[in-house]
């Protein structure tokens, strides 16, 4: 699982990712939404369904860059790591989940989309952080 902002933090000069805002297996694969939410009696529905109206924004523009693009939003994602200069660890259970992923690294966001989903992704005032994770600071 892979996500957007809240995403980095320093250690010994090197940018790495935790946990943030875009879960590509949860809303960020662009399938759930508040309109079609997660099954409620699943954790993951517990946990992100109360949300979904705060992402919609976000959401709205990762359709619309991978649309520029002709990717997906798991893919607008992915991007936005490598752009970052991340090397993004990808939870892929299905065979299509590694394709794409291997061709979200021929998008190049531009800095203007970068700093817009950073933007979005603040607005939302989200933190999906694991319990298990904790702060490297």
């Amino acid at each position: 699982m892979y996500y957007l902002c809240h995403c980095k933090q320093q250690l010994t000069n090197q940018t790495i990712l935790t946990m943030a805002k875009i879960a590509l297996g949860t809303w960020g694969s662009g399938k759930y939404n508040k309109e079609n939410p997660l099954p409620e009696e699943s954790d993951r529905g517990k946990k992100y369904n109360p949300v979904l109206p705060q992402l919609e924004a976000l959401t709205d523009e990762m359709k619309s860059i991978g649309e520029k693009y002709g990717a997906s939003c798991s893919q607008i994602g992915i991007a936005w790591a490598i752009a970052k200069g991340t090397m993004p660890i990808i939870g892929a259970t299905k065979e299509r989940h590694v394709l794409e992923a291997a061709e979200a690294v021929k998008i190049q966001l531009t800095a203007e989309e970068v700093a817009r989903l950073e933007q979005l992704a603040e607005a939302t005032g989200i933190d999906t952080r694991g319990d298990w994770e904790h702060s490297m600071e």
